[in-house]
């Protein structure tokens, strides 16, 4: 099972309700306003940090940081990265750990959530002809669900 799935699952259902729902209502004022704006939300989304990669660079950084005070004040830093990394070993096992509701909480979503978002605004730009058969947001929206 991949992590974006792990990660939903082991997120409350009033959190991925309220990801959904923000997902669902930013699609639908985009289906209002024009191509170059819908292609500058792409060029945002490709921008946006997905959970993987925060956690990944928070226990990098929190590990090496541990490291270094360990290397140069006391080696007591060493357990920094001693919790850390295994925080970061469970995640990748078994898709949470114990920083993962706090920053889905802060809104932080999967890369398979932040794709879901970019392909139904290229629905909604037009970039696929079978999908424009169904109006506007109702289209974009249907082809994240399926």
């Amino acid at each position: 099972m991949e992590n974006a799935v792990r990660v939903r699952a082991n997120t409350s259902e009033e959190i991925n309700r309220q990801i959904d729902h923000e997902l669902e209502a930013r699609v639908r004022e985009y289906a209002q306003r024009s191509p170059d704006e819908i292609t500058r939300r792409i060029e945002e989304l490709d921008r946006e940090w997905d959970m993987e990669r925060l956690l990944e660079a928070n226990a990098s950084a929190l590990a090496l940081t541990g490291l270094v005070l360990s290397l140069t004040r006391t080696k007591r830093w060493l357990i920094v990265p001693g919790i850390v990394l295994p925080f970061l070993f469970q995640h990748a096992v078994q898709g949470w750990c114990p920083p993962v509701p706090i920053f889905r909480r802060l809104g932080v979503r999967t890369r398979k959530e932040i794709d879901g978002e970019k392909y139904a605004l290229k629905v909604l730009r037009g970039d696929f002809d079978k999908a424009n058969s169904l109006p506007g947001a109702e289209a974009a929206l249907q082809s994240v669900r399926a």
